[in-house]
Order: C-alpha cells, then sequence, then structure tokens
C-alpha cells in the first residue's frame, strides 16, 4: 500500500503476494472516500486490524502504522511490524502528501523517490477510532483502529461497507498483536510532535 501499512503496515505495503488465491475486487465498483478527514485528529499511532494479503506481512505481527504532520502540511509515515518466525522488527518510512485537499481523504505516498502511489481513506470511525484505507487499484487495503483489537460489530459494520465499493470480505487477513506489543519510534525526520495515543 510497493513499500506500506506499508515495507506498516507493514499496515501500508511493499507489494503484493500472487493473486492466485485472492478474490478479484470490483475495479468497476465507485471508489469512494469520506467526505472529510481532520489530520490532526488522523495523526499518530494505529493498529493494523486486517489487510489484504501483501508480500510484505506475510509473516508480519504487530503491525502499526503512525503517521505525522510536517510544519508544510506533509505527512510522514512509519509503517512497522514484527517478524512472526525471529522476532526481528521491520519498517519502512514513508513521505506523503495530500492530493485532494477539498476532502483530505486522498495522498500520495512515496518509499522509494520518485515512486509513489495514491491511497484513498474510504471509511473512518466519527471519532477516529478506525480507519480503512486502500489503493485506487483496490488491491491493497488496511483496517486500522486506535487499539490493537477491534468489536466483532464494528468489524462487522465495516466489511459490509467495503462489499458495497466492490472489495471481497473473503480476502481479509486478520492481524496477531501479541501481549508484549511495543511502540515503535517514529522516523527521524523533523515533524511535529504526534500524540502518544493509547500505547497500552
Amino acid at each position: 500500500m510497493h513499500k506500506i501499512i506499508a515495507t506498516i503496515m507493514l499496515t501500508l505495503t511493499l507489494g503484493v503476494s500472487p493473486q492466485t488465491s485472492l478474490a478479484a475486487s470490483d475495479p468497476a465498483s465507485p471508489l469512494q472516500s469520506v467526505q472529510n478527514v481532520d489530520l490532526k485528529r488522523y495523526a499518530g499511532l494505529w493498529y493494523d486490524i486486517a489487510h489484504y494479503p501483501s508480500k510484505y506481512q506475510e509473516r508480519c505481527q504487530d503491525s502499526t502504522t503512525s503517521f505525522s504532520l510536517r510544519n508544510n502540511g506533509e505527512i510522514d509515515v512509519l509503517n512497522s511490524c514484527r517478524d512472526k518466525q525471529d522476532g526481528t522488527l521491520r519498517h519502512a518510512d514513508g513521505h506523503g502528501w495530500v492530493i485532494d485537499t477539498t476532502s483530505n481523504a486522498r495522498l500520495k505516498i512515496s518509499y522509494f523517490w520518485p515512486f509513489r502511489k495514491e491511497y484513498v481513506i474510504i471509511d473512518q470511525g466519527k471519532e477516529y477510532e478506525y480507519s480503512v484505507i486502500c489503493t485506487t487499484d483496490k488491491k491493497n487495503l488496511w483496517i486500522i483502529a486506535r487499539y490493537p483489537s477491534m468489536s466483532n460489530d464494528v468489524l462487522e459494520k465495516i466489511s459490509s461497507n467495503l462489499e458495497k465499493q466492490g472489495f471481497q470480505r473473503g480476502n481479509l487477513i486478520n492481524t496477531v498483536h501479541t501481549k508484549n506489543l511495543q511502540p515503535v519510534q517514529l522516523s527521524t525526520r523533523k515533524a511535529e510532535e504526534v500524540p502518544n495515543v493509547l500505547l497500552k
């Protein structure tokens, strides 16, 4: 969501795994972004709850994404996860910017300059307790939240909304979060401080 999730998520990723076992999303179905994103509220730590298969995340657990705002309005992104087998920490630093300033819901993120990819925020909680972000080709998608777990009712609501936009809920992989989850430091790039959100 390539390098997100993520090299985050990750919860945004470097690339996708082979599509042989992945039910195709409907590319013709219109992709609707949310009407408005308050970037200051969106900033901070997010936990990956579920995602579409991606090569980078095949052995990941404890996947998180952090967003921080620069003084110029651009965005620093840090996707991280821990390898299930050896516990190694993987991470990917990205640089993003808003391309739809009316809604702030469409971003471009680059992990390897000059390559960049467009991401769209297509669902979010009223209190920014969860968010859903995807690529415009619908091959990558992440459900992220402020806590490392989510109620079945909320996940069902999100999944139903995804189906209306042509996504296949059967493609979603639930992310494992361990009890010894430790927050990962943000990129060393100069940026405004990100709120220390729910590091429990």
